[in-house]
């Protein structure tokens, strides 16, 4: 692969290139869509990847080129950097990893660069080939500036850089592109951001299933109105609690300031929150502000006309699921003998929970995930941000092959579209991995 992107490199740009830098997609096992509610998650790097290759030159000037001629060539010059938000398009990934980057060190006379990307990681698909891109980009811009950091604080500046684009991420993506090591998930936990290894156990082997609808975070506004439903939830509980409503940020602050555990919140959320949803009128009269302030103190800027949010639903998930962030990890460790179908349970449960409370799934994800527990695995659940993409299932490794033929024939022979893509869609994973820098010897 490296040497077909090496000679695609020469015809392309007339030179070879000086380097090449590789970041993981990743598949999370268990803990979704409560990394930006403050707690921890439990990821994995794959051994899809993005893979770029570089060279620095004296104008002022980034080339990107893609071996996808699907991607469009595009051309920017490096000082001034224009984001398109409307238009999530693989160049501005790039471009958030650069400007993250540039930004950190205050660069006023950052090097140019030609760049030829190939990427293996399925597009919108849940296993964070965006996410892999910006961290990719700024690992490229480290590189050709003779700039180092850390791995955790790359991470950390790739995860403000990605929302450039209007993604308001948590920082998962990012931490296990850079901080995974080969045959370990990682619990990830933040601020401060540290991970911790978790080993998994053997006789069972975890496959990923792409449902074949794409997703792409920021080009709808449902992920972020999950966002905005945690931080609404946020400060209703603190204001219905007594607390400091306007400094609370995340459903973790409040855990934190109240001093209780994760399943008191869940009585707490039953108690305070009430199942329908809350009109902006219910929210600014329990918060005594206008709706100008909302929106302009509260709300995202692609939020602003949501008229109605689920607050109890989206609470009860995110603290549920955090419970199981810490079961899951703690059976790894203990590692008894029935830890496989234990772990199955939390990702089954994971999976329900995101399904009804949280409402990120979507019927092709919904039937996947029934042809996998139907064909043999002890837990499946949606990967990623849902709504499309992948699942990702909990296989005892003795059932794999015949695992792996049935769900083939009952999820993707039976529609042409899928049939074309069913050789990328469906693989077992172990654990890959963090992003690295190599040069040519």
């Amino acid at each position: 692969r490296l040497q077909k992107l090496k000679e695609m490199f020469i015809s392309k740009f007339g030179s070879a290139p000086k380097f090449y830098v590789r970041a993981p997609g990743r598949v999370n096992l268990i803990g979704e869509h409560i990394d930006y509610c403050g707690y921890a998650v439990l990821p994995m790097a794959i051994e899809q990847d993005i893979l770029i290759a570089a060279e620095p030159v004296k104008t002022q000037v980034v080339q990107l080129a893609n071996t996808n001629s699907s991607y469009l060539d595009f051309t920017s010059s490096v000082t001034n950097i224009q984001i398109d938000k409307t238009k999530p398009q693989w160049h501005n990934y790039f471009l958030c990893g650069l400007k993250g980057i540039q930004e950190h060190f205050g660069l006023n006379d950052p090097t140019g660069m030609n760049c030829l990307l190939d990427g293996t990681i399925p597009p919108s698909s849940g296993l964070s080939s965006s996410s892999a891109l910006v961290c990719c980009a700024g690992l490229v811009t480290l590189r050709a500036n003779g700039k180092t950091l850390s791995k955790v604080e790359l991470a950390e500046i790739c995860t403000k850089s990605e929302r450039y684009i209007g993604t308001e991420g948590g920082g998962m993506d990012q931490s296990i592109s850079f901080l995974a090591e080969e045959g370990t998930a990682k619990l990830i936990e933040f601020s401060p951001l540290r991970a911790t290894d978790v080993r998994l156990p053997s006789g069972a082997a975890f496959v990923i299933a792409n449902s074949c609808v794409e997703m792409n975070k920021a080009a709808t506004s449902h992920y972020n109105i999950r966002v905005m439903e945690c931080r609404l939830a946020t400060k209703l509980l603190s204001k219905l609690k007594g607390l400091d409503w306007k400094k609370m940020l995340r459903l973790c602050d409040v855990q934190i300031k109240l001093g209780v555990s994760l399943e008191e919140m869940l009585t707490i959320v039953e108690e305070v929150l009430h199942p329908e949803p809350y009109s902006t009128e219910e929210i600014c009269k329990c918060l005594g502000i206008s709706l100008e302030e909302l929106r302009s103190q509260i709300l995202s800027q692609n939020t602003q006309d949501v008229s109605t949010f689920k607050l109890y639903q989206r609470a009860k998930h995110v603290y549920s699921e955090a419970a199981r962030v810490l079961e899951f990890k703690k059976i790894c460790d203990d590692a008894p003998a029935n830890a496989i179908q234990l772990l199955g349970e939390l990702m089954n449960q994971s999976y329900i929970s995101c399904r009804e409370m949280y409402e990120c799934s979507c019927p092709e994800l919904d039937r996947l995930v029934d042809i996998c527990l139907q064909f043999g695995a002890v837990g499946s659940r949606l990967t990623g941000a849902g709504w499309g993409g992948c699942t990702v299932s909990m296989v005892p490794t003795d059932k794999l092959d015949t695992f792996l033929k049935n769900v083939k024939k009952a999820y993707y022979q039976t529609d042409v579209q899928r049939v074309a893509l069913e050789n990328n869609s469906l693989f077992a994973t172990k654990p890959g991995r963090g992003a690295l820098v190599f040069v040519e010897a």
